[in-house]
């Protein structure tokens, strides 16, 4: 399940990239994308874990709880990054269960500079 899901966000990302017109490394272009991880995630530190990890890679965007259960990130960065923020997300922290994460392309946000932690939608 996991490789299905890790083709379909490397997918994803290539189409973006083939919508710009000038060719640019995946390494400096910016993409955004919108993420809804489900499972155990709330009550674990998930929030916690996904702001450090964002910090590490140089990702700015927001995480936060939503009144479902699920956790819902939004981040902006190279397409290297986001997959490794993807990643990390599949793992989660050590007492989360990740069921799903769900990532849908979204434009990208200009003059953001962090990534934070929002409370709950």
């Amino acid at each position: 399940m996991e490789k299905q899901a890790t083709t379909r966000l490397d997918q994803r990302f290539d189409k973006h990239a083939e919508k710009t017109d000038t060719q640019v490394s995946p390494q400096t272009e910016l993409l955004r994308m919108r993420a809804t991880v489900s499972g155990m995630v709330q009550g674990v530190g998930f929030r916690y874990f996904t702001v450090l990890a964002a910090h590490r890679l140089n990702i700015t965007g927001w995480v936060r709880n939503l009144h479902n259960g699920n956790v819902q990130v939004e981040a902006q960065g190279s397409q290297q990054a986001l997959f490794s923020l993807y990643e990390k997300l599949c793992e989660g922290p050590k007492w989360s269960r990740v069921a799903h994460v769900e990532i849908t392309n979204i434009p990208t946000l200009r003059g953001e500079r962090e990534f934070r932690m929002e409370y709950d939608a």
